[in-house]
C-alpha cells in the first residue's frame, strides 16, 4: 500500500519549502497539482521532474477515489496546491476522506499556511482563534457574519483584493467600527504588508490605497460581558 502525502508549497518566497518537502515530491510516483502550470515552476525551480496531474476543485470530485485506489494499489503521491497547505480553503479534503476511508497511510508535511504569520504577527491575542477562511461571496455572507457577532476568539478570513474593502465596511456594520483588526497582505512576498488599527481605519487606508495581493483580514473577537458581583436580597453590602 502506498501513501499520500500533503505537501505544504511557498506562499511567496520559494525559499520557505523544506528539505523534507522537496525530498517527498523528488520521490513519489506523482504529484497531484492544484494547478500544473503553477506546480510546474515550482518543480521546474528545484530541479524535480515528477510527473505532475490536476487535481483541482473542479474535478476532485471524480478523480479523488481513482487517486485513493490507485494509493491503496502501491502508488505513492503527493499532493500540492498553488500556495499553502492542502486543505486549507484549498482542494485536499475529498482525497483524504478518500484515502482514510480505504486505510491508506496519510502524512501532511509541516510547513507554509499563510494565515499563521499573519495572525501571530497581528498583536491580537492568538491562544484561542478561529479560522473562518473565505466568507461566502453572495448568499449566507450577511447572515455569517452575524452568527460571528459574539465570538470572543479571535477570528481569521482569508479574502481577495477585490472584495477586501466591502468585507472590511460590512464587518465595521456588524462587529462595530471599533473592532481591532490586521490585513495582512502578501505575506512572505517583496512587497509584505500589515496594516493594524480598527475596521474603519484600515478600510479607510484600502480606501486610499489600491488593495493588491490576496489578504489575511484578522478580527479581535467580542469582549466578553463582565460578570458583576452577585448580592443576596436583604444583605447589607459591608457586614460589621
Amino acid at each position: 500500500m502506498g501513501i499520500l502525502y500533503l505537501v505544504p508549497t511557498p506562499v511567496g518566497n520559494l525559499e520557505d519549502i523544506t528539505l523534507r518537502a522537496l525530498r517527498v515530491l523528488k520521490e513519489v510516483d506523482l504529484v497531484l497539482a492544484e494547478d500544473t502550470r503553477t506546480s510546474g515552476v515550482l518543480l521546474k525551480h528545484f530541479d524535480i521532474s515528477t510527473h505532475l496531474v490536476a487535481h483541482h476543485k473542479f474535478n476532485e470530485h471524480q478523480t479523488a477515489e481513482a487517486f485513493a485506489a490507485r494509493i491503496a494499489a502501491g502508488e505513492c503521491m503527493a499532493l500540492v496546491t498553488d500556495a499553502g497547505t492542502p486543505g486549507i480553503s484549498d482542494p485536499g479534503f475529498m482525497l483524504v476522506r478518500a484515502c482514510v476511508a480505504r486505510g491508506v497511510t496519510v502524512q501532511c508535511l509541516p510547513g507554509a499556511t499563510a494565515f499563521v504569520p499573519a495572525l501571530v504577527s497581528s498583536g491580537l491575542p492568538c491562544e484561542r482563534f478561529t479560522f473562518e477562511g473565505f466568507l461566502p461571496q453572495k448568499k449566507g455572507r450577511a447572515s455569517r457574519l452575524e452568527a460571528l457577532a459574539a465570538e470572543q476568539r479571535t477570528m481569521v478570513f482569508y479574502e481577495s483584493p477585490y472584495r477586501v474593502v466591502k468585507t472590511l465596511r460590512q464587518m465595521a456594520d456588524v462587529f462595530g467600527a471599533e473592532r481591532p483588526c490586521s490585513a495582512c497582505r502578501e505575506i512572505s512576498k517583496l512587497h509584505e504588508e500589515s496594516v493594524r488599527g480598527t475596521l474603519d481605519e484600515v478600510a479607510a487606508h484600502f480606501e486610499q490605497h489600491e488593495p493588491r495581493g490576496e489578504f489575511v483580514l484578522v478580527v479581535q473577537g467580542c469582549e466578553a460581558p463582565r460578570k458583576g458581583r452577585k448580592k443576596n436580597a436583604g444583605t447589607p453590602d459591608d457586614e460589621a
